[in-house]
């Protein structure tokens, strides 16, 4: 299968070589091109409250314990954390509406600033797709089962340049480790 983030590349390609032939001059195509973008926020936003509503009717209440790296260049041990799936997933779905809000700021920026129009053609189009392919999605909204690639803790994606960003660790041993180290073995709940 193909990588996402290769067909990322391919899109953004395509859609670079598509936005140059756009009269975005021609006030009616780019109010076009901004309704398209808006429209496509509204598309995530909406998948991410559905998201949202499953996690909270399935309750699941199950354990999860984990080793959360420490972030890089700090110094820190590992931390461990003890949660509940909900939890854990209202996490995630929390860490995914913070990074769109965070690309639809920039996005404002570059284009109402700075005056670029190019990019909100592309910005329709790949976190739609990015949303689509992440995880919760995945589990919550097409219903596959929680294992292999899908299983929580999910693995930390690649960083630029393939460089891993520190692996989330979930053996025993790691999580007994983490818990003798950090501050003396006293758990937070």
């Amino acid at each position: 299968m193909v990588s996402p983030q290769v067909t990322n590349l391919v899109i953004i390609l395509v859609m670079m070589q598509v936005s140059k032939k756009i009269p975005f001059d021609n006030p009616d195509v780019l109010l076009g091109v901004r309704a398209l973008y808006i429209v496509s926020n509204l598309i995530i936003l909406g998948i991410y409250l559905y998201v949202q509503s499953v996690i909270n009717k399935k309750k699941d209440m199950t354990t999860l314990k984990y080793v959360e790296p420490a972030p890089v260049g700090s110094g820190e041990e590992p931390r461990p954390v003890t949660t509940t799936v909900m939890d854990y997933d209202k996490q995630q779905l929390r860490n995914m509406i913070k990074s769109q809000l965070i690309g639809v700021g920039m996005m404002g920026v570059m284009h109402l600033w700075f005056k670029y129009t190019n990019p909100l053609l592309i910005q329709s189009i790949i976190p739609v797709k990015s949303a689509l392919e992440s995880n919760l999605v995945k589990i919550h909204v097409f219903g596959k089962p929680a294992t292999g690639d899908l299983q929580r803790p999910f693995k930390a994606p690649q960083g630029f340049m393939g460089m891993a960003q520190g692996e989330v660790k979930s053996d025993k041993a790691s999580i007994e480790n983490a818990e003798k180290k950090w501050r003396g073995g006293v758990k937070e709940e």
